[in-house]
Formats: structure tokens, C-alpha cells, sequence
């Protein structure tokens, strides 16, 4: 694939290597694999002119940020995965996306999963009526949507989907015990999960459609790196560098980011870094320029895994079905005032501030099953609702409806560390909203 190529609309799933020059062997052969699921994938760059810099502090592009949305339909039901590069999204954006998908794939509003790759390097999407540069951002959003959901449905296509699972560490914990308490760094000790899941959708002539990734990461190793020459360039970082390593190993194929447990994992390299010395005082040092590097070699090697599972997975191969099934729920946790840490501390007042309904997106599609919430999620929280899913491939996904606040684990409100300090919800939400989605899930497989 070719770096124009990268920066256009890639439209997949087109049935272009069945010309209708086969034979009636062919099609029986194609007609029982059909699995009654239908799939398209496209995606398309978020142009940011020149003119629009500065914005939020970012005054170059080095790599473009993406939309990427899959389609998947089953019978009359038609569900749409959007994922956008940004760290997050406002409210009035979201309801912009889906009202274009809307439009153009005929999916309900409420049938559009709208979710971020959280990458620390692109502005911030405020409301447009915040500046100009807002609103022109917003637009530009509004039309690599359009783009991209064209594409999605002209390649909507008959498919059969499998799954698969990995392993690579490019993921670590960021809790450290630094002489004043808790805080951010390279806690090796820590727990991280490394398992990277992979779901492959093919055409019948099993033609790669979509890979999904899930891994449990936020997408920073360059986040507030300065260069040499003073610009802070915009970047899909992490994840975007992962998705276009699977892109460019199959040309017909859009490749997905979904953002696990990124609470308390950051990359394992970071161009803007906590270090910790002997006394265990905490300082931050920047690689700068040198940082692409690092982007570069662990956007590879989390490429590099997913193709390797990739390539491992068969696509559903028997007659039958695959259903699509999307369903939607909350669950009501305690709050508490939300703080702003600037270091660490060994004492801190969560002080209550009353409860919220927390929301819970699930999709199943044939033996896989996405579960996503807004919040930050932690690696605890994440692995256990994996560990107790009665589906055999679960993939657990944080930054839902443009993401929330972190949604800490028990043990970060007894150490006090930035997750629990930066959090919104108060000590035991987590245990709550993991207990509620097990739940939907037993419901769901019964």
C-alpha cells in the first residue's frame, strides 16, 4: 500500500476476485459458507490544513489522523463501529458522526458505537461554538465521516468472521512508589495485561475485510514531546502506527484500534518519560525527535502480532448463522469530586459527591463479544471480565461516546495514585459496572 494510499479512503470488501467467470461448483461452494452476516469497512484522513494550525497547541501534522467505521449487518439488524483518532470527542461531534452514518448506511442513532483510539497527540475536539478553529476541526471530522461510511457501504459484502489471541509487550503498568507516594512511570512490578485480541472479517473468497485489534494501551509515546525546532507535532501515535502496519500487509483490509484497559497502562517507551532515581524522586525527561523512533519500532511490533494472529485465524467456514446482537444498559455507581494531580501524595480526600448511571455498550457477533464503557478502565477490572465471560473470544474496550474520566480499581483509592486521584467515580464502581456487564453477558449467551 502506498503512503497516498494511506491518506484516501480505502473501501473494502468489493467481491472484486469473483468476476462472475466462476462456475456453478463455485457459488454452492460460496453459498455454504455463508454465515448470513454482511460486512463493509472504510476509512478515510481527517485533513487539518495548514490554516487551521495552531490548534490546541499543536502546530504541525506529522501522520494523519483516521475515521475508520466497520458495518456489520445480520437479517434486518445493521450496526455500525466507528473509530476515530482523537483523544477524545465532545458530545456535539458524536451526534454530527452519527447523524452522517446515519444518513448514508441507514444505521439508528442508537446502533452507531462511537469510540476513540485515545491518542494523546491530536487536539482536542471542542464545541464549535468554543472558536472558529473548532468548528472548521469539527468539519473536517464531519468530512472524513462521510468518506469513510461511503466507503463502508458501497464494500458491504456477505462475510464470515473468526477470532484470535496474542501476545506482545509494548504495554506497561504506570504506577510507581516514588519517596512521596504514588505516581506515574514505568511500574514494571505492575500489573499488564499483554494478551492483544484479534477478530478477522473475510469476504467469502476469504478476502481479508476488517482486522480488529484490541490491546490494552493509551496511545502517548508521543504525548507533549516538543521537538528540537519547538513544534509539537499532531500523530495517531501508537495506535495508529499498529493499524497501518496491519493495513499495509493486506491492501483490501482497514485495520481497527480498540482501546482496552488504558487506565493504568502506558506505552512501555515514551518519548516524554517519568524517571525515577535511586531515592526514588521523580523527574520528567523528553527524547524529542527521537521519540518517532520508538513510535515506529512498537507500532511495528504490535503490527506484527496482530498480522501473526491474523494469519492463524479461519473465518467461520459452515453453514449457519452469525448473529449480530447489540444490546445497551447502565448501571448506577457512587461519585466523588473529581480531582487534578500534579504529583504525588501520600494523603488525599475522596470526598463523595453523589451517584451516576454508568453506560454499558455490548456487541456480539457470532462467538466474539466487544463490551465498552466511557471510563478509563484498569487492568484488574478488564482482566476479570474476560476471565468470568461465557464467550470464548471477549474484548473489553474503554473510551466509549468520546470517554470519560479514569474508573480506577479498588487498590488505587488505598495507594492513592493518579487514577484513582483524577477519577470521577468513587472507590468500588469499577467492582460494580465489571459485576453489571458479567450479567449482561450471562443474559446475552444463554
Amino acid at each position: 500500500m502506498t503512503a497516498a494510499l494511506t491518506a484516501a479512503t480505502l473501501s473494502t470488501g468489493t467481491a472484486a476476485h469473483a468476476s462472475g467467470t466462476g462456475t456453478a461448483t463455485d457459488a454452492a461452494a460460496r453459498a455454504a459458507t455463508d454465515t448470513g452476516l454482511k460486512v463493509g469497512a472504510g476509512r478515510a484522513a481527517i485533513a487539518i490544513p495548514a490554516s487551521l494550525l495552531p490548534l490546541d497547541g499543536f502546530t504541525t501534522v506529522h501522520d494523519d489522523l483516521q475515521v475508520r467505521i466497520l458495518l456489520l449487518e445480520n437479517g434486518a439488524r445493521r450496526v455500525a463501529l466507528t473509530v476515530l483518532d482523537l483523544t477524545s470527542i465532545s458530545a456535539e461531534a458524536i451526534t454530527a458522526v452519527r447523524a452522517i452514518i446515519t444518513k448514508a448506511a441507514g444505521v439508528a442513532s442508537a446502533d452507531i458505537v462511537v469510540t476513540v483510539t485515545h491518542t494523546f497527540s491530536a487536539p482536542h475536539v471542542q464545541a464549535a461554538s468554543s472558536s472558529t478553529g473548532a468548528a472548521q476541526y469539527i468539519e473536517q471530522i464531519k468530512q472524513a465521516t462521510t468518506s469513510a461510511v461511503t466507503a463502508a457501504v458501497g464494500g458491504l459484502t456477505a462475510a464470515r468472521v473468526g477470532y484470535g489471541t496474542g501476545t506482545c509487550d509494548v504495554n506497561v503498568n504506570r504506577d510507581v512508589l516514588t519517596a512521596d507516594g504514588w505516581w506515574l512511570g514505568t511500574g514494571e512490578a505492575g500489573s499488564s495485561d499483554k494478551s492483544v485480541g484479534v477478530t478477522r472479517f473475510d469476504d467469502l473468497d476469504g478476502n481479508p475485510i476488517a482486522v480488529l485489534m484490541n490491546y490494552n494501551v493509551q496511545s502517548s509515546v508521543m504525548m507533549e514531546s516538543v521537538m528540537a525546532d519547538g513544534s509539537l507535532p499532531i500523530s495517531a501515535d501508537l495506535a495508529g502506527a499498529a493499524a497501518r502496519h496491519v493495513e499495509n500487509q493486506y491492501d483490501s483490509a482497514v485495520g481497527f484500534f480498540l482501546v482496552g484497559s488504558c487506565g493504568d497502562q502506558a506505552p512501555a517507551f515514551r518519548a516524554k518519560r517519568y524517571t525515577i532515581d535511586k531515592d526514588k524522586k521523580w523527574s520528567q525527561v523528553d527524547a524529542q525527535d527521537a521519540g518517532w523512533l520508538l513510535l515506529t519500532v512498537q507500532g511495528e511490533r504490535l503490527g506484527t502480532e496482530v498480522v501473526r494472529v491474523s494469519e492463524s485465524i479461519r473465518t467461520t467456514a459452515g453453514s449457519g448463522s452469525s448473529p449480530v446482537r447489540f444490546v445497551t444498559d447502565s448501571v448506577t455507581v457512587n461519585t466523588m469530586a473529581s480531582g487534578h494531580p500534579t504529583g504525588p501524595t501520600t494523603s488525599y480526600d475522596f470526598t463523595p459527591s453523589g451517584t451516576a448511571d454508568v453506560p454499558i455498550w455490548v456487541l456480539q457477533v457470532g462467538d466474539g463479544v466487544f463490551v465498552g464503557v466511557s471510563p478509563e478502565l484498569s487492568t484488574d477490572t478488564a482482566r476479570g471480565i474476560k476471565e468470568h465471560s461465557p464467550f470464548p473470544h471477549t474484548a473489553v474496550m474503554s473510551m466509549l461516546e468520546g470517554g470519560a474520566k479514569n474508573m480506577a480499581e479498588a487498590r488505587s483509592y488505598a495507594r492513592i495514585t493518579y487514577e484513582a486521584m483524577d477519577s470521577s467515580y468513587a472507590q468500588g464502581a469499577a467492582e460494580t459496572v465489571a459485576a453489571k456487564i458479567g450479567t449482561m453477558l450471562d443474559a446475552l449467551r444463554a
